[in-house]
């Protein structure tokens, strides 16, 4: 099952979301950065997204199809940047993430 996810994962552009605005963007930072280290590292497609206003019209632009949150404080820990994404049909790694059918996708 792990080689299966990270096959689905490897076909996938992954955005890793970090910075954002709250007091807490240079810790977000730094997380961001080492996870989309180790993402390219393992040789994924992962793209920085730093998350501002203008977080929308990034994740279109960079054609991101599964997001990372790297982000602290609010707007990444109280469910905003969550919904969004949940919105814009792009799905985050976590428990439900998991449980989806996507093995079914192509």
């Amino acid at each position: 099952m792990v080689g299966d996810i990270r096959a689905w994962l490897a076909r996938r552009r992954i955005g890793v979301l970090m910075g954002g605005r709250s007091a807490e963007r240079s810790i977000s930072l730094k997380t961001g950065k080492a996870v989309l280290q180790s993402l390219q590292r393992q040789g994924f497609k992962a793209r920085a997204i730093d998350a501002g206003v203008d977080l929308p019209f990034k994740l279109r632009r960079e054609k991101i199809q599964v997001a990372y949150l790297a982000l602290h404080g609010p707007g990444g820990e109280d469910g905003t940047v969550q919904g969004l994404l949940e919105t814009m049909g792009i799905p985050i790694p976590g428990r439900a993430f998991w449980l989806r059918p996507w093995r079914s996708t192509k």
